[in-house]
C-alpha cells in the first residue's frame, strides 16, 4: 500500500460545446502536468462544457473525447479522470471515466441528475457506485450535484477485517458561483463523515448562459482542512503529492468507523 501519490488537479475554462477546441486546450494545459504526476483529474463534461444539446455533436456522441482521452493517457503515461457527454444505445450520460495509460478503463455515470438545469430531461441516471483502486489505495467516483447526498457517498468500514470502501473522493463540477458557499462547507462535511480525503476539481470561466464559475479546486483533508486550492476564477494546475499516510493516522486514531451506521443503497 503506497502512502504518496502524486496528483495533478486542472481548473479550465470550457468553450462552450467545442469539442475539438477543448480537446486543443486541455492538450496545451496538460504540457504543464508535473512529470512525478500519477493521477490527472479533469473538470465534469470537459470536451463539451455543461450542455444538454445533443443533437449538436457529431454521433456516437462522445467517441472524438473518449479517443483523445485513451490516446492522452498513452501519451503521458497517466491515470486520467474526467467526465464526457457519452451516448450510447440510443441513451446519454453523464460519464465519468478512469482511464489508465494501458488504454483499460472504468466508469461511472452521475447518479444524480440536476433536474433544474433538464440534466435529467437528457441524461439517464447511474445507478451503482464506483471505487476504483491504485497503488492500493481506492477512490470513489462522483460528479458535481452528487456532492448534496451524502448517503451516495457513505463510506463503511468492516471491522472484520479492517478495510473501509475507500481512501478518497474525487468530485468533478460545473458548479456555479452563486452556489458557491454550498460546496465549500459540503466538501469539508463529505471529508469529515467519511474519513477521507475529497479531491475536488471544478471549471473556471462564463459558459454560454452566463453562468460563472469559480473554480476552488482544492484538496481536503479528513480533518476538514484544506491542503491546497487554485486561485478562484483562474485558469490553473496544481500539482501536489498527497499522503495517505495522513488517512490511516487518523483512522487508527479516532476509528469513527466503528460507529457508523449500517446500510447500503442497491
Amino acid at each position: 500500500m503506497s502512502d504518496i501519490i502524486h496528483i495533478a488537479l486542472v481548473q479550465a475554462d470550457l468553450i462552450w460545446e467545442d469539442e475539438s477546441a477543448n480537446l486543443k486546450k486541455f492538450d496545451r494545459l496538460l504540457q504543464q502536468i508535473a512529470p512525478e504526476t500519477e493521477i490527472v483529474v479533469l473538470p465534469e463534461m470537459f470536451a463539451t462544457g455543461f450542455t444538454m444539446n445533443v443533437e449538436k455533436f457529431d454521433k456516437p456522441v462522445g467517441r472524438q473525447a473518449f479517443e483523445w482521452l485513451q490516446k492522452k493517457a498513452t501519451e503521458l503515461d497517466k491515470i486520467i479522470t474526467g467526465s464526457l457527454l457519452t451516448g450510447e444505445n440510443g441513451k446519454y450520460y453523464n460519464r465519468m471515466f478512469w482511464m489508465r495509460p494501458d488504454g483499460s478503463f472504468e466508469y461511472y455515470d452521475k447518479r444524480h441528475l440536476f433536474q433544474m438545469g433538464g440534466e435529467d430531461k437528457v441524461m439517464t441516471s447511474g445507478k451503482r457506485k464506483v471505487f476504483v483502486e491504485y497503488k492500493n489505495r481506492c477512490f470513489q467516483l462522483q460528479i458535481c450535484y452528487d456532492l448534496r447526498f451524502p448517503v451516495w457517498s457513505k463510506n463503511n468500514y468492516d471491522k472484520s477485517t479492517d478495510t473501509y470502501d475507500f481512501d478518497a473522493i474525487i468530485y468533478i463540477a460545473n458548479w456555479p458561483e452563486s452556489r458557491k458557499q454550498a460546496y465549500m462547507s459540503l466538501l469539508k462535511a463529505r471529508a469529515v463523515e467519511n474519513q477521507s480525503f475529497v479531491i475536488w476539481v471544478n471549471r473556471v470561466g462564463v459558459d454560454a448562459k452566463d453562468i460563472e464559475h469559480s473554480g476552488d479546486s482544492q484538496i481536503i483533508t479528513p480533518q476538514g482542512n484544506v491542503l491546497v486550492k487554485a486561485t478562484a476564477g483562474k485558469e490553473e494546475i496544481i500539482n501536489y503529492k498527497l499522503d495517505f499516510s495522513v488517512v490511516d493516522e487518523l483512522r487508527k486514531n479516532f476509528k469513527v468507523g466503528l460507529d457508523w451506521d449500517k446500510f447500503k443503497i442497491f
